[in-house]
């Protein structure tokens, strides 16, 4: 069993906000251009209703340094 949850994309956004990530760019419709200090920026794209599952949140983390608990 995976140690993720599955989130609503709103959630998983607002938790990388709180650990340090910033929304450096908003295109249209569902994608985001976040970065962090010394990290390679991310681009997020989810509309904020989509459920994202366990298997995406692994990748999502392995790339932004987010955690279970930070959910």
């Amino acid at each position: 069993m995976s140690r993720w949850p599955s989130a609503k994309a709103k959630w998983v956004i607002a938790a990388l906000l709180r650990i340090g990530w910033k929304t450096r760019r908003e295109g249209r419709g569902s994608h985001r251009v976040l970065s962090r200090d010394n990290w390679p920026d991310f681009v997020f794209s989810f509309h904020d209703r989509d459920e994202i599952g366990p298997r995406m949140l692994a990748r999502i983390a392995k790339h932004t340094g987010l955690q279970p608990s930070d959910l």
